[in-house]
């Protein structure tokens, strides 16, 4: 099984959604909902019921005369099952 890097999305929306049993992550754009899902059921140890993937496109950006893109982030919107949490989000408050 590949090792999918889980970065968690600290904002104040996130945090917002947190509250509501729905948690954010940052995932890499190759990734499915599946292997989303299994990732953090194992670091975690929770029961995941629904995963939503959202693709925020790179913002074109310059630098003088030189033209750039930022790189594509894709986020995983995890919800668990009532009850359970994540304490990884409880203390960014």
């Amino acid at each position: 099984m590949n090792h999918i890097v889980l970065t968690p999305k600290i904002s104040e929306k996130a945090i917002y959604l947190a509250e509501r049993g729905i948690y954010v992550f940052e995932v890499p754009t190759s990734t499915n909902k599946i292997e989303v899902t299994k990732a953090v059921e194992a670091a975690f140890k929770v029961n995941v019921t629904d995963v939503n993937m959202i693709i925020t496109k790179g913002k074109i950006k310059r630098y003088k005369q030189i033209l750039g893109r930022q790189k594509d982030v894709k986020k995983a919107m995890v919800k668990l099952q009532p009850g359970q949490k994540i304490s990884l989000f409880e203390g960014a408050q």
